[in-house]
């Protein structure tokens, strides 16, 4: 059997999962992490329905080591030795290609490409526009690289499933020169989930993907939504970087530019000072002191008036985009739910959707509360518009592009 390897590299670990081509089980998944640290650690788990019983007798389901881990290099060789010694072979799964995930293409890439050094070259360029993630994902293809020289390597961008957005879409309305000189434009990401929801969503209703008019809304500890018309991104909410759009976690999402300003001349807050504030420490996390949607909803039910604006602010900004999506797309067949937030927060889908039956969009409260790692139905059988939940899976969606490109 054939296999390919997906990498999702940060700047101190990287995630990844080997996924058997011809069936599409994931045959094991891990992390390296705390890379530069004085104590690294490796997490290797093999689901025990991918590996032979002679493999797995006396092989655990999990194995963690903690390590010294000084680069991404080295941390390909854990891996590699953790699937040596752990399983499965990589010699009886051989490796078709490594699939990367990276964060930024602007508008340089808009399908999944075949790395080479013109690719890497550019990868780094647009760094300027993720200075957070395209370095890193840049050091988890040169390490990958070195640690397999002999199959292709395939970078699939956050970006690319968006590079269908018209100019009305993606424009700005600021100076037009200075715009073009400086790359301002909305890109939008989560691309990879967008697209594999889109279409898990139209396969879930046996429906043909180009018909279909669908909202995706991909809410997480970063969140943003989408309007997809025939397969084709037509609209979203994250812009030049993944801070415009939703509320969520740590980021503010959508925000008058000119409150910068006047922190700045009110406070003297600079630009990293205001970095900071809008990435790290707004969203849910500043209006209510938790980040995780779990704990905004554990102290609402409690009584904490901050977590129980927070949730109102959030759900009520998810409305309103929905609301323009619909819109944009003139009717919607389907809404789609998915991450973290979206596949396990009732109370997030039920209020976002609250008071829409007059656009045809009516939940199943009996089946909105049902808990679930499948795909389902959650809307009411008298609802014009499907809602789904669509786990998401973007490591399998990275494999099939880069499959498909092979």
């Amino acid at each position: 059997m054939s296999a390919i390897l997906v990498v999702n590299s940060g700047s101190s670990s990287f995630k990844y999962q080997l996924i058997d081509m011809d069936t599409e089980q994931m045959l094991a998944t891990g992390l390296i992490e705390r890379i530069g640290e004085e104590s690294g650690r490796s997490v290797h788990t093999i689901p025990w329905d991918a590996v032979p019983s002679v493999d797995r007798s006396d092989a655990p389901q999990t194995t963690e080591r903690t390590l010294p881990i000084p680069d991404h290099a080295a941390g390909f060789r854990v891996m590699l030795d953790a699937f040596e010694s752990h399983g499965p072979s990589l010699a009886r799964h051989p490796l078709l290609a490594v699939g990367h995930r990276v964060v930024h293409g602007g508008k340089r890439f808009f399908e999944a490409t075949l790395v080479n050094n013109l690719v890497k070259i550019n990868i780094e360029e647009l760094a300027e526009l993720a200075p957070l993630h395209n370095p890193a994902n840049l050091q988890g293809i040169e390490a990958a690289q070195k640690a397999f020289p002999d199959v292709p390597h395939v970078a699939v961008f956050d970006t690319a499933f968006h590079a269908t957005l018209e100019p009305a879409a993606y424009s700005y309305a600021i100076d037009d020169k200075l715009a073009k000189k400086h790359r301002l434009r909305k890109y939008g990401f989560h691309g990879t989930s967008h697209k594999f929801v889109s279409e898990e969503a139209a396969a879930f209703l046996g429906r043909p993907l180009e018909e279909l008019k669908q909202i995706v809304l991909h809410l997480g500890n970063g969140a943003s939504a989408s309007a997809i018309d025939g397969g084709r991104s037509v609209e979203t909410s994250m812009g030049l970087t993944p801070l415009e759009g939703l509320v969520m976690g740590t980021r503010s999402g959508d925000i008058d530019p000119a409150v910068l300003i006047h922190l700045h001349r009110r406070t003297g807050m600079g630009f990293d000072d205001l970095d900071v504030l809008l990435n790290r420490k707004s969203g849910l996390l500043g209006m209510s002191g938790a980040g995780d949607m779990r704990d905004v909803l554990e102290r609402a039910a409690n009584g904490d008036e901050k977590a129980t604006a927070a949730f109102d602010v959030y759900t009520h900004r998810l409305k309103g985009y929905i609301g323009n999506y619909m819109a944009q797309l003139g009717r919607v067949d389907v809404i789609s739910f998915t991450a973290g937030v979206g596949e396990n927060a009732a109370a997030v889908r039920k209020a976002a959707l609250s008071g829409l039956g007059a656009f045809g969009i009516r939940l199943s409260d009996e089946r909105n509360e049902e808990r679930s790692r499948d795909a389902r139905l959650i809307s009411a059988d008298d609802s014009d518009v499907a809602v789904l939940v669509i786990p998401t899976n973007e490591e399998l969606e990275i494999a099939r592009q880069t499959l498909a490109l092979l």
